[in-house]
């Protein structure tokens, strides 16, 4: 999505000069800032931690202390990156979804951003993606383009998690990036003097400037609809939409793009943000989540359900007899979409989407299937490079509900996604095609699915004495190493001829793939196959290499191959 020439773009900045943080040592520094390892914040290209007390076994790691010094050394960062020579001064963004402690690191973030001299530019409640856009749009009267976007979000995490993710316009920052400003983060708060934090606190004062960002973000995704129908007001006249926010940030979505449209949002649920998210995780991943949209979109007998996660970066759907649009499914779906629009496209996704998907895009759709590695950003920056040496994509996509699309700038937008799907409702509308959903499910209809589909979490044990001090990266992967080893000998198991992570094999009329996590102490194993019994042939290959491994623990997946 890219939000430009709203009015003609003026910059008429105050130059505030800039005030950093790291200065000099102060006799004064408060004692009551504690040590914090800052680089335990980091997860992968986003920062999480604990932010809110009451859980035991969680101590608080993001204060507002901790929070004012990640956002001062983003401020120093964006200088630097920007080369800011003084001549205007830049404007950071800052959103949040629903957590409890969003208010709190909302004002600690401005005061850091302030303190380097930045404008402030608070939205409130906001998505993800539309932090992102708030870097591209073009419009002064909505205090844009952002030279700089942060977003307060834990996506799925438990209520007292939090955490942030940083943009800029050429998109979200990388691991890279992350482990920069947090190194300078440390530096900052060691630093941090009483002086410091009064300073701050008088900055942001002056500077803190309020917008409604989202009424924006929301016509444009509005628009999108109307043009897929040849500009018909409302498109999506009669049909049946609810949704279900699980109390995140994306209860806008019935209010502000689909009645507008003209659908029924009636028995849309848990729309009203709520940080203790009393009805559900918000993750179209979880059992649960997708329970209950399915059973809202069957009670009231609509013709479509979506679900968001908390920031509405990921999405799914339920079509009107139920089936879950989710996974595998999803991304089939996309592709269908995209490569009516891009024929011949490479579609890249996780590693751990199906063998019968791969099928789906090459043989039903003409595509090309690229199975990368797990991580949104990992997918979506394959994507961007395989465009770059010639190899043209149009989707970036995992299992988990993130999809990026090259028209919509590689940003992972579950609202965007789910437009995709409402552009082909009302596109068929308008060319006289009825049927409701079916329009949807009729496209992924030769998508071959397993009769089982498992994933078990082999967790290490970083104190057992197996590891002889060393890191339990190193453990994982001596036992992916012997399972290749045994995986090569066995005359029934069939190595992925292209495979970017863990060890993925066919056998059995399936496949398995063990992986080891990209952050925890975890070897997740993803077992698909046509029965049961075969699942546990499987399981078993993997169990023999895995028993060797004491720090291993095992116990589920033998537990699995015990079942009947």
């Amino acid at each position: 999505m890219h939000l430009r020439n709203l009015s003609k773009y003026q910059s008429g900045f105050v130059n505030q000069g800039n005030v950093y943080c790291n200065a000099a040592p102060s006799s004064t520094s408060l004692p009551s800032l504690e040590k914090v390892d800052f680089l335990k914040l980091q997860n992968g290209s986003d920062i999480r931690g604990v932010a809110v007390a009451g859980v035991e076994g969680e101590p608080v790691t993001l204060t507002e202390p901790v929070t004012e010094a990640i956002a001062a050394a983003f401020a120093a960062w964006l200088l630097e990156k920007k080369k800011a020579d003084g001549s205007r001064q830049l404007r950071v963004s800052i959103g949040h979804d629903s957590r409890i402690s969003a208010q709190k690191l909302q004002e600690a973030v401005s005061l850091g951003i302030a303190s380097a001299g930045l404008e402030v530019v608070q939205y409130g409640l906001a998505s993800t993606p539309a932090m992102f856009n708030s870097t591209l749009t073009e419009g002064e009267q909505f205090l844009c383009p952002a030279d700089g976007s942060i977003m307060i979000t834990a996506s799925h995490l438990p209520y007292n998690r939090n955490g942030f993710k940083f943009f800029t316009n050429a998109g979200g920052l990388g691991k890279a990036d992350i482990k920069d400003i947090l190194e300078r983060a440390a530096s900052i708060y060691s630093n941090f003097a009483v002086q410091d934090l009064v300073n701050s606190e008088r900055k942001a004062s002056v500077s803190i400037k309020r917008v409604d960002y989202m009424a924006l973000y929301t016509s444009y995704l509005v628009e999108a609809v109307r043009r897929a129908a040849g500009n018909i007001e409302r498109p999506l006249e009669g049909f049946h939409i609810v949704v279900d926010a699980g109390n995140g940030a994306g209860g806008f979505f019935a209010e502000k793009v689909l009645e507008p449209l003209g659908a029924i949002t009636t028995g849309s649920q848990f729309l009203e943000p709520d940080g203790l998210f009393p009805n559900h995780i918000p993750n179209p991943e979880d059992k649960e989540a997708m329970k209950a949209i399915t059973q809202a979109v069957l009670a009231n007998q609509a013709d479509l359900g979506i679900i968001f996660d908390t920031d509405v970066d990921r999405s799914a759907a339920v079509d009107s007899t139920g089936r879950e649009l989710n996974r595998n499914r999803l991304i089939a779906l996309m592709s269908a979409i995209v490569l009516e629009e891009h024929p011949g496209t490479t579609i890249v996704t996780d590693s751990v989407t199906s063998d019968g998907l791969t099928t789906f895009i090459e043989k039903k759709l003409g595509g090309k299937h690229r199975r990368f590695k797990r991580g949104y950003k990992n997918v979506i920056d394959e994507a961007i490079r395989l465009n770059s040496v010639g190899e043209e994509s149009h989707l970036a996509i995992e299992t988990s509900g993130h999809g990026a699309l090259k028209e919509n700038h590689w940003l992972d937008d579950g609202a965007y996604l789910m437009v995709k799907l409402l552009n082909k409702l009302a596109s068929a509308r308008a060319s006289g095609i009825g049927g409701g959903s079916k329009v949807l499910t009729d496209l992924v209809e030769d998508l071959q699915e397993p009769a089982v589909a498992v994933e078990l979490r082999l967790k290490i044990d970083k104190s057992h004495e197996d590891l002889k001090g060393g890191s339990f990266r190193e453990y994982g992967e001596a036992v992916l190493k012997l399972l290749e080893n045994l995986t090569d000998s066995d005359p029934k198991l069939q190595k992925a001829p292209v495979n970017y992570e863990g060890v993925r094999a066919s056998g059995f009329g399936g496949w398995f793939l063990l992986r080891l996590s990209l952050h925890d102490p975890v070897l997740p194993l993803n077992i698909e196959a046509p029965n049961h019994d075969d699942a546990v042939k499987l399981g078993l290959a993997v169990l023999a290499a895995v028993k060797e491994f004491p720090a291993l623990d095992s116990s589920a997946l033998d537990k699995f191959v015990q079942s009947s």
